[in-house]
């Protein structure tokens, strides 16, 4: 199953939320955009945040966010490198 933009800013919105404290929360302001909001609820009916708006992250919440943060570390590694990499011999 592909990602859908639906699922992309549920991730964006996991990745907000600051894992060197399990103090920090997020809130999804009444101006946000529609998406970010939607996402924030949709992570809700899922058990991986606390509040509709934001607050904190469940302990399935902060497993999934860790993913999601591990995810985007490698997959932007992966970009940096390749485009910094040497092309191959005999190229």
């Amino acid at each position: 199953m592909p990602y859908t933009s639906e699922l992309v800013h549920e991730m964006n919105t996991l990745i907000r939320f600051d894992f060197d404290s399990g103090q920090q929360g997020i809130k999804v302001h009444k101006n946000a955009d529609e998406q970010v909001k939607a996402a924030a609820r949709r992570l809700f009916a899922k058990g991986l945040i606390t509040q509709a708006d934001g607050g904190y992250l469940t302990r399935l919440g902060r497993e999934a966010a860790g993913h999601a943060q591990a995810m985007l570390g490698i997959l932007t590694a992966g970009v940096a490198a390749s485009v910094t990499s040497p092309s191959p011999p005999g190229s």
